[in-house]
């Protein structure tokens, strides 16, 4: 890339070229170009300007349209950080919990990209964007930020927005008997005058996805909708595109192959490292909202139950409560003397029993209850379980080197 060094030498604004594309692949060579939005990047002396933009507010990107963006809303709604949004056709909202923040709806590659910029300093999009547009994401970026990762992967599993980027060829044809990226690669008819043709959109990935397996002779075109009807057009051989169920790659007589998984994707939140350590309060919001995060998705997974059993003491109950498995709850369970009043005298006859138990192992557990004496056993949705301290902040502590 030392082509590049002497023609941002000077002071100057770059704006990314409007798309178009070509790729090569060969060896480490890649070549390709990515639209850009309107807003230019200052590069002083060869680097991007580290500074981050002076201003008050922590602006937190959102997903504007589409599933994830409702599911983005019910999730923090489900961690009392509901958005208020005055008019739904207006771009910029409030979390009335977080007087500090405001929050944008853009498009995901937008939030990628101005988090790059510093025009956001939080985002929540889905992984695959994140390592398509990221860091690595343009030739211009990679070279500008070589050894400078500035986004920061703060929670990596929001438990939504699930697919995976996947390769994906016809069942018909000369594809009938393919169903491995080697067999697919070891096709004797891709050659440099006839390379695969594959139709994404996925420009950075998949060049990167194909170089890494050994695929030399394959040639890319950009794609937007519906890349499913890329290959009975006779456009492409293979496309490279988001996968959920699979349901629409089956209705248009595609097959995913053995190999052929480039990334298994969910909603992430991500961060702007610089906007962390410089800008004043997004660390201590960036701590409250991973929680809350936290501590919400940690409870949608279990439930209390709630039982009481007969006992000599609590040290006895809770012998028996530990000798079943499903029974252990988080650290332990609880157990508390349930006082009555008998013959004039207070006693316990009961002790209750109270455990966190995973959704998958509920009727398993209150078997277990009732097979050591448990009775009238309760069950109740939890809504929080905050930790002392959540490890994604003590890893996220760790990137920033504080």
């Amino acid at each position: 890339m030392s082509q590049f060094s002497s023609a941002f030498t000077a002071a100057s604004s770059v704006s990314l070229p409007p798309p178009s594309f070509y790729v090569s692949v060969s060896k480490r060579s890649f070549i390709y170009c990515c639209s850009s939005s309107q807003s230019t990047t200052t590069v002083v002396n060869g680097k991007f300007d580290g500074k981050i933009v002076e201003r008050d507010e922590i602006r937190f990107g959102l997903p504007s349209k589409g599933r994830m963006a409702g599911d983005t809303l019910d999730l923090l709604k489900d961690c009392q950080l509901s958005v208020k949004q005055v008019n739904p056709r207006q771009y910029v909202a409030q979390i009335p919990q977080l007087s500090n923040v405001e929050v944008w709806f853009q498009r995901p590659k937008d939030i990628v990209r101005k988090l790059l910029s510093g025009d956001l300093d939080l985002g929540i999009v889905g992984l695959d964007t994140v390592s398509e547009y990221g860091r690595n994401g343009t030739l211009l970026l990679q070279y500008f930020y070589q050894g400078d990762e500035d986004l920061i992967i703060v929670h990596d599993a929001l438990k939504y927005g699930d697919c995976r980027l996947s390769l994906a060829i016809p069942k018909y044809g000369i594809f009938e008997n393919i169903n491995s990226l080697k067999e697919l690669a070891q096709m004797p008819r891709w050659t440099i005058d006839r390379p695969l043709r594959v139709a994404t959109g996925f420009t950075y990935l998949g060049p990167k996805f194909m170089q890494e397996n050994g695929l030399k002779h394959v040639i890319f075109s950009t794609a937007d909708g519906a890349l499913e009807a890329a290959p009975a057009m006779g456009i492409a051989d293979a496309i490279l595109d988001l996968v959920s169920s699979g349901t629409t790659l089956r209705e248009n007589n595609l097959k995913e192959i053995e190999g052929g998984v480039v990334l298994e994707s969910q909603a992430v939140l991500v961060a702007s490292r610089k906007a962390l350590i410089q800008r004043k309060g997004a660390l201590d919001t960036t701590h409250e909202i991973l929680e809350r995060f936290e501590a919400h998705l940690r409870a949608a997974d279990q439930f209390m139950v709630t039982a009481n059993m007969r006992g000599s003491s609590a040290e006895e109950v809770a012998e028996r409560v530990l000798s079943q498995p499903s029974l252990s709850g988080l650290q332990g369970p609880t157990v508390s003397p349930v006082l009555c009043k008998r013959d004039g005298k207070v006693a316990a006859d009961y002790y209750a029993i109270v455990i966190c138990v995973p959704k998958k192992a509920l009727y398993k557990s209150v078997q277990q209850l009732r097979a050591i004496g448990g009775s009238g056993v309760l069950i109740s949705p939890l809504t929080y379980i905050f930790d002392e301290e959540t490890p994604r902040w003590r890893e996220l502590l760790s990137k920033l080197g504080l």
